[in-house]
């Protein structure tokens, strides 16, 4: 976002001299395969793995100091290389919304060439064994080492990703420690609203409860920490994706590229610290990406089974079944039907959007007399692919019901179905063709099927309802509260 932001402006007027200096600031790596990268993807989208690594050494190879490490709350460097942070970036070619998926760290998953393990050990597996490779050949520039091996953890991740999802990877973006907290720290402050207080000293992290903004070194802590947490990596999920939203529309703001330190700082540390695919063409990317801003862009999480799978090797693992995840990802593009599946749920309860959904429009009556409640339901049915229609207040009622027209009850099953599976289901004459119609009760509570989910979207990793929190409040920062 940060580059693209910049590229735009300098194609824009901002100054040829700068527009070079960007165009040509960044280092690259050689990661993709032949064939990847080109201008319109024939899976109808361009998909970029962005990747958060844990490394203590910058773009180039070079060692971070003691000093800087300590600053970070980076700790030692103790040789383990882990891709903490995963997310496929989808950029439909025919202009919808982008989405961005998010991969939990102990995903348990096929590392080809390696057997099943936790995702965010393929890139390290990979490094290992290229690193023992070119040392035995007789390489002992240490730089050299680090980015050569670099460069093949990452292309085993690549090969990961696009067996698991079924998507071929255009472009490859990875930002390490130092590069997150000092791209966040020219940004000039995201802001972040907290449920509770927290105190990690795994993290560093430290924050008091309700709203406020982050930078740098903070930025990074916000982001980091899991221990502490009442879902652990999967509430630090929910935070990145927060996190990611407002930084977007923080970056794209007018405030931001027109301010010159700004864009010097960040100029900086895209140079230090982030590594991109040697296919990628940013201007013609920038070009793409025009329309882009904050509120075109959406946060979700691939569909997860039981977050305490047992492993050979591994320890407790996310379980992960790859022809749900395959069909999740395929039906986010809406010119694309997902693949076939079974459609029944993961033993978590989560269940993939069904890109047939998109067909259907559900207007929304409010009789249970919390405010806001029938706009919240259809933002979040709308999450599950549904048209969104009108939403209203209705007179007060008990129960809640779907009502559809003649010959359209598999349509009312669905929504009912997303709604928690327990909804009266009936037929109306008075409802239109293609559209189905919720009356909300008093019986609906907020933590019912749908509504147990964040706002903005942002999916909650793992599905089993019973451990996710209520929708949380947006602070008057703009940014959801979350643990």
């Amino acid at each position: 976002m940060a580059l693209t932001s910049l590229v735009l402006l300098g194609a824009t007027g901002y100054g040829y001299g700068m527009y070079n200096e960007i165009v040509g600031g960044y280092t690259t790596a050689n990661v993709l395969d032949e064939g990847a990268g080109g201008p319109k993807p024939a899976d109808g989208a361009t998909d970029i793995l962005l990747v958060g690594l844990d490394s203590r050494v910058d773009a180039q190879g070079n060692p971070l100091s003691k000093e800087l490490l300590a600053r970070l709350n980076g700790g030692k460097a103790d040789g383990e290389l882990n891709t903490d942070t995963l997310i496929l970036m989808r950029i439909p070619n025919d202009g919808q919304k982008a989405v961005g998926i998010s991969i939990p760290r102990d995903s348990y998953v096929d590392i080809p060439g390696f057997g099943k393990h936790k995702i965010n050990s393929a890139y390290a597996r990979a490094k290992a064994t290229e690193m023992r490779k070119l040392r035995a050949g007789g390489e002992s520039n240490q730089a050299q080492l680090e980015v050569r091996s670099n460069q093949a953890g990452a292309a085993q991740l690549i090969k990961t990703i696009q067996g698991l999802t079924g998507a071929q990877i255009d472009n490859y973006a990875e930002v390490n420690l130092l590069g997150f907290s000092e791209i966040t720290d020219a940004v000039g402050g995201v802001p972040i609203c907290l449920v509770k207080s927290v105190n990690d000293s795994y993290s560093g992290a430290r924050f008091p409860a309700g709203e406020q903004e982050v930078s740098g070194v903070q930025a990074l802590q916000f982001v980091r920490q899991r221990h502490g947490l009442p879902n652990g990596d999967l509430d630090r999920i929910v935070r990145q994706q927060v996190f990611m939203k407002s930084m977007a529309t923080k970056v794209l703001s007018a405030g931001t590229l027109t301010d010159q330190s700004k864009l010097d700082n960040l100029l900086a540390a895209i140079k230090k610290s982030v590594v991109l695919d040697q296919k990628w063409n940013i201007v013609q990317f920038a070009k793409q990406m025009q329309g882009m801003t904050g509120g075109a862009l959406d946060f979700k999480t691939i569909p997860t089974g039981r977050p305490d799978l047992k492993t050979p090797e591994d320890g407790d693992a996310i379980e992960i079944k790859p022809a749900e995840v395959k069909s999740f990802v395929q039906g986010l593009l809406g010119g694309q039907q997902a693949p076939p599946s079974s459609g029944a749920p993961s033993s978590s309860g989560s269940r993939p959007a069904d890109a047939s959904n998109n067909a259907i429009t559900v207007d929304v009556r409010n009789g249970n007399g919390k405010d806001g409640l029938a706009a919240q339901v259809a933002e979040l049915l709308a999450g599950q692919g549904f048209n969104p229609g009108d939403t209203k207040t209705t007179a007060a009622r008990t129960t809640t019901v779907v009502r559809y027209p003649r010959g359209e009850k598999a349509n009312a099953d669905k929504v009912a179905d997303a709604l928690g599976g327990s909804v009266t289901v009936e037929q109306d004459t008075n409802v239109a063709k293609g559209r189905v119609v919720v009356l909300l009760g008093k019986d609906y509570k907020a933590t019912d099927g749908l509504a147990g989910q964040p706002l903005l979207r942002l999916d909650p990793p793992g599905g089993v309802r019973a451990q996710q929190p209520p929708p949380p409040r947006i602070g008057s920062n703009g940014a959801p509260c979350v643990n």
